[in-house]
């Protein structure tokens, strides 16, 4: 039984906990996490989510994303995330948290992570994950549009390649 804090509008823990797969209380929220990997070539590396998954299967996401479980806090849950997913240990200082979406009943934490990976060699998590590969920003709007890639905003994808580069949402030097 997987188990997830409840967190009050203003992100702070009510106390309470729900399990995977009930309904969200009112007025409440859980926090999920994605950890975006790009590499020195300015690539993200995405993965291609296993065709038996309940949600998306079959198609293509960002690098890592997931429930942060009772306990984790969001830098946690990314850390765990990723190496569960992929077999990639990260050090907290590698992991910059450049967004948070919040919609109805979720906080999602997206962190941007640079490090050159070989792909090849990384430790795919059976249950999630089917494959992976880097992609361009232009290769990841592509592959919306053909409705292979979860239909995220292409306005999302082209945030966070830029931030990747910079240290907050202004176009003017950092």
């Amino acid at each position: 039984m997987e188990l997830f804090d409840l967190y009050d509008r203003e992100r702070n823990k009510t106390g309470g906990t729900m399990e995977r797969g009930t309904p969200i209380p009112e007025g409440c929220y859980r926090m999920v996490v994605h950890v975006c990997i790009f590499n020195s070539d300015g690539k993200m590396l995405i993965q291609r989510r296993q065709p038996f998954k309940r949600s998306w299967s079959g198609m293509w996401d960002l690098t890592v994303g997931g429930s942060s479980v009772s306990g984790d806090t969001s830098l946690s849950a990314a850390i765990r995330e990723t190496s569960e997913e992929i077999g990639v240990t990260l050090a907290p200082d590698e992991l910059k948290r450049v967004l948070t979406i919040q919609t109805s009943g979720i906080f999602d934490d997206i962190y941007i992570v640079q490090k050159d990976l070989d792909e090849t060699a990384l430790t795919l998590q059976y249950e999630e994950v089917e494959q992976v590969k880097w992609a361009s920003a232009e290769e990841i709007k592509s592959m919306i549009d053909e409705g292979i890639f979860i239909p995220y905003h292409e306005s999302l994808i082209a945030l966070l390649f830029f931030m990747k580069d910079h240290d907050g949402a202004r176009t003017a030097q950092d």
